[in-house]
Order: C-alpha cells, then structure tokens, then sequence
C-alpha cells in the first residue's frame, strides 16, 4: 500500500530534530531514522539529520539495518573528518553485533571490523578540530575491547606447501 508522505515544515526541524535524538535515547531508532528522513525530504543537506540518520541505522544492526545504508548516508556527510569518525562507528557497531552474534566465523569479522574502525578514528584523529577528542576515546574503546576478548583475532590461513619427492 502507498501513501503520499506529508511534509513537515521548515520551521519544525529544530525541534523535529530534537525528537529524533529522543527516539534514539528511548531505543527506538526506526522512529529516529522516519523523522530524520522526513528532515532531509526538505533539507536533504542538514548534517546532524544525516548523523543522526546515519546512527539510526547503525542502531539497526542486529535486526534490519544494513551497513551498506549506513554508508550511503556516510557518503553525504560534509565534512573528511566526520566521513573518517562515522566510518569508524559504522565499522565499531558491526563488529558489537558480530561478537553478540557468536556465530562460527565472526570472530574473525569481529576483529577485522574493530581494526579498521581503529584506522578510521586514527585518520579521524588528525583531522578532528582542537578540543575534540571522539575519535580518540572511540580508539580506545576498540583496543580495550580487542584486548578483553583474546578470541578476537585475526584469521590464521596456513600454508600448504608441495612435498616434493627427490
């Protein structure tokens, strides 16, 4: 069934925005993700909507979300250093679902997600603007985690070598 949306008015996305943050506390983040698309029908550039778009989706994870959605909204994302410091929550929040997961195999996802979520906040890092240390604290929280768990490691591949007959 299909329904013609209604827009919200240039003058309610402030406080439009505010409740998306609220949904999001309330961990109701496919609320937050309707709002935050009904703020970007009419202001398809407004940042901290995209942000919280984008943190919506990543709070989707283990049920419907997608990371490649959230990557499609990383990619509207204005400015290098909140490209580096979102891809690195992208790739954090992943690897958090993958070890609840615990199926065979993700440990390996896991660490390979932390990994490049470390990489991400590391370029974020030299980025970010004076005073602001996110990327750091989120760097840390990675190696704190990657040095908990001693099963998250990366992938051993072993060599098979020819045997040769002289």
């Amino acid at each position: 069934m299909e329904f013609k949306l209604k827009p919200l008015s240039p003058g309610a996305v402030s406080e439009a925005l505010e409740k998306a943050h609220r949904y999001r506390l309330l961990n109701e983040p496919s609320q937050a993700e309707s709002i935050c698309l009904d703020i970007l029908s009419i202001d398809p550039e407004n940042q901290p909507a995209l942000i919280t778009l984008l943190l919506a989706i990543t709070d989707q994870f283990d049920s419907d979300g997608k990371p490649m959605r959230a990557r499609e909204v990383l990619a509207r994302l204005a400015t290098e250093y909140d490209r580096a410091y979102y891809s690195g929550i992208i790739s954090e929040r992943s690897a958090r679902v993958s070890m609840r997961l615990g199926l065979p195999g993700v440990t390996f996802k896991a660490y390979y997600d932390f990994v490049d979520a470390m990489r991400c906040y590391e370029k974020a890092e030299a980025l970010r603007p004076a005073g602001n240390d996110d990327a750091i604290l989120r760097w840390n929280t990675c190696a704190r985690t990657l040095m908990q768990h001693n099963e998250l490691q990366p992938e051993r591949v072993e060599r098979m070598e020819a045997i040769l007959d002289d």
